[in-house]
């Protein structure tokens, strides 16, 4: 079978500082987003190779470098600039174009061929025909598609349709079938755009309006444009340094690290000023100048710090750190995780070098870099890259991909889903990026006043669309029905006790169908969680058990292990019960159920209770769904690969491409999907409890604000399944 070659996509920027690294790592997340398995090649590099972070790169530029480390990819190391230089000294065109070749053919020919290889151009010099030169002639050496990035910044429309005519102009030598798009980037930000630190989870509707309205003003301006495929606005949140990399740059002297390789400085202060006269600078990300000596200063940040201000930093100049007696006194603020740095050079010299900053991407901070291609993603037209680049080609669901179809499938109904931890840090942010999103309408419980100061320390904003529900206002009203519900087990006085417990609340709101779902347990442990809703809700009609399943998103392809949270050791009609919820649960994500019953034996090859335990829940669950892909038992690599599984079980129809993995009990399936999450840096998402008659979902102590968000997409899509 002959693999088709991929097609190229090069970006052509029109000028420096166009945001050309930002907009190859959304271009990318964007096609791993449609399925689409891209390459990543920079053939010629730009910038000056650096210090400890070129030599962290293995030599890669920065573009390079950032897409390894994001994506996973294995980019070949572009012609270093020296080199590109003295070639066209000495007018070895031809020289460079076969580097390019070469590098191209390289990735081609990998052992994953791409559908598609993103190659990322030149950005003008001080020579006006250095980079257009070059990028002409690589997109004939390549055969390559071209994309044109634009700075939007100077935004006046008619300059802005001008410019984009003028290098549209340039590249179209060849009648223009080379130029497919424009990118516009760095576009102003409107008022309905949020400036909050979560602002890269973008409302869908929001970008597409932004789009629009572009794509209008262009089109009357300069109807011969090709299409406008994105219309990128500037986000300061995601050009924020981390307090570490201002210390870097500043050559700063860390007093004390705390969170400095996790807080970002959305902003600095310089206080000239009494503190009296500048508390409302004391706010989250702000990083504060001043003075070693400053006193008053040093006393107002740590109290600041104390209250639950996540402040940048604070920043003492003139080399004259305080008093030792003064920093004892603020070691609990310390404590707290704010970073303190100190520099020999006066205030205003300071300030002055933080104005200059670098604010490209270090290569060492793969959460803004994942910000900010989640960002970009979503103000580009899928629909276009779909339909101009992956037609003809394989598709994968690729992690991206399956969490792009978890969003899809809870925005198509929007479900109502509770969390009854309102006030905890993590779940206010994720319920903020849902309401954005349209993933769910959240219901936190908690005081408003209480949630709106969580907020505020955080830096956010609470949607004025986001439900927040006092139990206060609302407990008494569920004492009877609770009661009724649990007739004979407790009365009205035990009742109203157990509601103060905001998740007894949440499930009681869930059972009276008030909500469509709840999510709980950033602070709570499972048991807690689940309690109240076995008591309350109840398994499912046809079902006798509650399990849990995990998506494992693995770099080709997303696959299902259950149980790995709930039941310890499963009789074999329980584990034919999880088989089948399993499989039921995957179906619904788009996900091809082939269940595999793992053991530590393939088929009749071994014996024990173990084994005997596996082959009665495979007869048990062939009984119960006849029509369904299912066998066991099967070792976990008879199930998993190819030519293992032909070797072992030849005549199975789930062996080697098992996408289901049902563990025979907890300590093996738990510590499996441990074993494979942190040692292949695999994303797991879950778990998600199947079997309630209505969807309850548990979180982990350690959830981030990202595996909220998923799990209650999850427990949404759940809502609808039986509707």
């Amino acid at each position: 079978m002959t693999v088709p070659e991929p097609r190229t996509l090069l970006l052509v920027p029109t000028d420096t500082g166009v945001g050309l690294t930002s907009a190859s790592l959304g271009l990318l997340r964007a096609l791993d987003t449609l399925g689409l398995h891209t390459a990543f090649l920079k053939p010629f590099r730009q910038d000056a190779p650096g210090g400890a972070e070129d030599a962290a790169a293995s030599g890669l530029d920065r573009s390079s470098a950032l897409v390894a480390g994001l994506f996973g990819l294995t980019p070949p190391a572009p012609l270093d600039r020296a080199t590109l230089e003295r070639r066209l000294r000495e007018d070895r065109l031809d020289d460079l174009m076969e580097h390019a070749v070469a590098r191209h053919a390289e990735l081609a020919a990998g052992g994953e061929p791409p559908a598609l290889i993103l190659v990322e151009g030149l950005a003008p010099g001080s020579e006006p025909g250095y980079a257009a030169r070059l990028n002409a002639q690589l997109a004939h050496a390549l055969d390559a598609g071209i994309l044109l990035v634009a700075d939007g910044d100077p935004a006046e429309p008619r300059t802005l349709a001008e410019r984009l005519d003028l290098h549209a102009q340039a590249v179209e030598g060849d009648g223009g079938s080379r130029l497919l798009g424009c990118l516009l980037m760095r576009l102003p930000a409107d008022e309905a755009d949020p400036a909050d630190p979560v602002a890269s989870e973008v409302p869908p509707e929001r970008a597409r309006a932004r789009l629009d309205e572009w794509r209008d003003r262009l089109a009357r301006l300069a109807p011969g444009l090709p299409p406008l495929v994105g219309a990128v606005p500037f986000q300061p949140a995601l050009s924020a340094p981390r307090t570490l990399d201002v210390a870097r740059e500043l050559d700063a002297r860390l007093l004390h690290a705390g969170d400095a390789a996790e807080r970002r400085v959305l902003g600095t202060h310089l206080c000239a000023r009494s503190a009296a006269r500048a508390l409302h600078v004391f706010a989250p990300g702000r990083l504060i100048v001043a003075p070693g000596d400053r006193d008053d200063i040093l006393l107002a940040t740590a109290l600041a710090a104390m209250n639950g201000t996540p402040l940048a930093g604070l920043l003492l100049t003139h080399g004259a750190p305080p008093e030792d007696a003064m920093i004892d006194f603020c070691r609990p603020a310390l404590e707290t995780g704010l970073p303190v740095l100190a520099v020999d050079d006066d205030s205003y010299a300071t300030a002055r070098r933080l104005d200059r900053l670098n604010r490209d991407i270090p290569v060492d901070d793969p959460q803004r870099a994942e910000r900010v291609a989640r960002f970009v993603a979503a103000h580009l037209d899928l629909d276009w890259l779909r339909d101009t680049l992956s037609q003809g080609v394989a598709h994968r669901l690729s992690p991206a991909a399956f969490r792009h179809r978890l969003v899809q499938l809870a925005r198509r109904d929007r479900r109502r889903v509770v969390l009854p931890e309102g006030d905890e840090p993590r779940t206010l942010a994720a319920a903020i990026v849902c309401q954005r999103r349209g993933i769910a309408d959240c219901v936190l419980l908690g005081r408003r006043e209480a949630l709106e100061d969580v907020a505020r320390r955080q830096g956010l904003s609470l949607p004025e669309t986001l439900t927040v529900i006092d139990p206060e206002a609302v407990r008494r009203r569920y004492v009877a029905p609770m009661v009724a519900r649990r007739e004979g087990r407790l009365d009205a006085l035990t009742a109203e006790a157990q509601l103060h417990d905001p998740l007894v609340l949440g499930t009681m709101m869930l059972a009276e169908g008030e909500v469509d779902g709840l999510v709980a347990g950033a602070r709570h442990t499972t048991a807690n969680v689940l309690r109240p809703a076995f008591q309350l809700i109840g398994t499912a009609p046809g079902y006798r058990r509650v399990s849990s399943i995990f998506f494992m998103l693995l770099p080709e392809q997303v696959v299902v292990y259950g149980d790995c949270a709930v039941n310890p050791d499963p009789d074999a009609e329980t584990l034919a019960e999880i088989a089948l919820q399993s499989a039921r649960s995957a179906a619904a994500f788009g996900i091809e159920p082939r269940v595999a019953l793992l053991s530590y034996s393939t088929g009749a090859s071994g014996e024990g209770a173990g084994v005997d335990k596996v082959r009665e829940a495979t007869r048990l669950a062939r009984r119960r769904a006849p029509s369904l892909i299912l066998d066991g038992p099967l070792q976990y690599d008879a199930a998993a690969i190819e030519s293992v599984g032909r070797q072992k079980a030849p005549d199975s129809p789930v062996a080697g491409r098992a996408t289901v993995f049902v563990f025979p009990d907890l300590n093996t399936g738990n510590t499996t999907y441990k074993a494979v999450q942190r040692s292949a840096h695999v994303v797991s998402v879950g778990p998600m409890l199947q079997g309630l008659a209505k969807p309850v979902n548990d979180l982990s102590r350690g959830a981030t604000v990202d595996d909220i968000v998923y799990t209650i997409a999850l427990t949404a899509i759940q809502a609808g399944q039986d509707d």
